[in-house]
């Protein structure tokens, strides 16, 4: 009798397997978003830890946008974040985590006047990976059609072209461009007044899952952290930027 009890009294005392920690992708160097490598961030932040809240743990991987979703397809990756349903990609989107505020840019010098996303159609223009998905199809109706339309793997570029004058007008979050300036002040001169046009309402962002499971349990950690208080601490870290 007491033979045939110990194997089942073995699994069940047995501890149980830990569960693998879901592959989170990020984009490259984006501060205040993303401190590459240095594990913090705005968006890194607010990821990990609604990860965190649902019981999971996370291996980050960093990549150029268009990679994350080359491997999120090939599921090399669990998710990627600052993604969302016009990606194109198909993928289970968790609630928006984050908004960022994109705009266009450029030198004041240049008397531009743009009004509407349909008039960048006529100038040179440099923004981030995927954001011809990302910023919606009037957006990517002019990328499409606009042969001066280049997107950047590492979003520094986009000051370097800007202040050089090798570009007329770079789109993303001015956070970001604002941070960058610190890095590329010594290479182009970041003092000459820039215009910013107000052409894009908030981007909402989320983290596109290959399971619906995981894109379910991730929200039920970002409500948590909602509710007790840890996204608005998250955000007062990083309200200097």
């Amino acid at each position: 009798m007491f033979s045939r009890v110990w194997p089942w009294l073995v699994l069940l005392l047995a501890p149980a397997a830990p569960a693998e920690p879901l592959r989170i992708g990020f984009g490259t160097h984006k501060p205040p978003y993303v401190f590459e490598g240095e594990s913090r961030g705005l968006e890194y932040d607010i990821v990990v830890a609604a990860v965190r809240a649902a019981g999971d743990e996370v291996e980050v991987r960093y990549a150029p946008m268009e990679r994350l979703h080359l491997a999120l397809g090939r599921g090399d990756l669990d998710g990627i974040a600052t993604t969302n349903a016009y990606s194109g990609l198909p993928a289970y989107y968790s609630a928006p985590y984050i908004h960022c505020q994109n705009v266009a840019l450029a030198l004041s010098s240049r008397g531009y006047r743009i009004t509407s996303i349909a008039d960048l159609g006529r100038y040179s223009i440099s923004t981030f990976q995927r954001a011809r998905h990302l910023l919606g199809p009037e957006f990517q109706a002019m990328a499409e059609a606009n042969p001066r339309y280049r997107e950047e793997a590492q979003q520094i570029n986009r000051n370097r072209l800007l202040y050089s004058g090798r570009i007329d007008v770079v789109v993303g979050d001015p956070r970001i461009m604002r941070y960058f300036n610190r890095e590329v002040g010594e290479q182009v001169d970041t003092t000459q007044p820039v215009t910013q046009y107000m052409l894009f309402p908030p981007t909402a962002y989320s983290v596109g899952f290959r399971l619906a499971a995981q894109s379910e349990r991730f929200n039920r950690g970002l409500a948590a952290i909602r509710a007790n208080g840890e996204y608005r601490r998250i955000e007062q870290r990083y309200a200097d930027y």
